[in-house]
């Protein structure tokens, strides 16, 4: 029995990966990858960088949701102003 970690078989725990909130995917990725870093558990390496899929996805979405925000906010201040 391997005592390392399937990186998203950690995160996913038995749901599709649609089903996993970003914000959960980030905040697991974070924990795994710290602990991973620090030697405080074992990971698939071959597996790990094939994984690397999954926090891309989420970190991308999020990228593309501020970008979304910073955009209305950026055309808000730079409407129609009374004076």
């Amino acid at each position: 029995m391997s005592d390392e970690l399937n990186f998203a078989r950690t995160i996913l725990r038995d749901r599709q990966w649609r089903e996993v909130p970003d914000q959960e995917i980030l905040a697991e990725s974070e924990r795994l990858l710290g602990e991973w870093m620090s030697g405080e558990v074992r990971m698939e390496r071959p597996k790990l960088y094939d994984h690397y899929a999954l926090l891309l996805l989420a970190l991308l979405r999020q990228n593309r949701e501020l970008s979304g925000r910073v955009s209305e906010l950026e055309r808000q201040l730079s409407g129609p102003r009374q004076g």
